[in-house]
């Protein structure tokens, strides 16, 4: 902090010592004010070429984001939560991914575990050959909307898709809770807790 008393700032944003002009005329004394620890005071701090440069990123350098369940998608810094729900609206299985994660690759893997059912019910983002030959293998109907993109259109039921609401519906009661819908918690593994107490409560709810 400055001291009290003297007339101006004397510390820069990079809080290192400048050289101070004399009010009156000197012989020499004191024309310049040397940095601590460096003899020449036109000589920069460290070896980086700019105050804002940071730590290297490389894959060696990875800063906890990624292994967190944080990711950086296009309305910033995100956590996903990919969820099955039953025929009731509830839910059954769910997992945390980065935001820029892609839904469909979640989808195989809570989908395995669970017994298939008549039907899955999904949205544009899991229009992929590879999920819709897994739930026809398991005796599944897909109700995926064709993505605009696809050549090789696949029949689409409306009516059937209608059902769909109902995991949106339970997304809805999730974000009640202010702590899943903000995500307070820094780890992933606590953030997961959170969520798994949420989902129980929507059960009996």
């Amino acid at each position: 902090m400055p001291l009290a008393g003297l007339p101006g700032d004397l510390w820069p944003s990079d809080h290192h010592l400048q050289p101070v002009s004399p009010l009156v005329r000197t012989r020499g004394v004191a024309t310049a004010v040397s940095r601590p620890g460096h003899g020449n005071a036109r000589r920069h701090a460290d070896d980086r070429q700019y105050d804002s440069q940071g730590a290297s990123l490389r894959c060696w350098r990875k800063r906890g984001a990624a292994a967190q369940a944080i990711g950086r998608s296009r309305g910033g810094r995100t956590t996903k939560i990919h969820a099955v729900v039953d025929g009731a609206g509830r839910p059954v299985a769910f997992e945390i991914t980065p935001g820029q994660l892609g839904d469909v690759r979640a989808a195989v893997a809570l989908l395995a575990p669970l017994p298939p059912g008549r039907l899955c019910a999904a949205d544009t983002a899991y229009d992929s050959n590879g999920l819709r030959q897994f739930l026809t293998e398991r005796g599944t109907r897909p109700v995926i909307p064709n993505n605009p993109t696809r050549k090789h259109r696949h029949p689409f039921d409306p009516v059937a898709y209608r059902q769909r609401n109902r995991i949106e519906r339970m997304f809805c009661r999730l974000k009640d809770f202010r702590r899943i819908a903000t995500r307070y918690d820094k780890l992933a593994v606590n953030f997961a807790a959170a969520v798994a107490l949420a989902a129980i409560i929507i059960w009996w709810a």
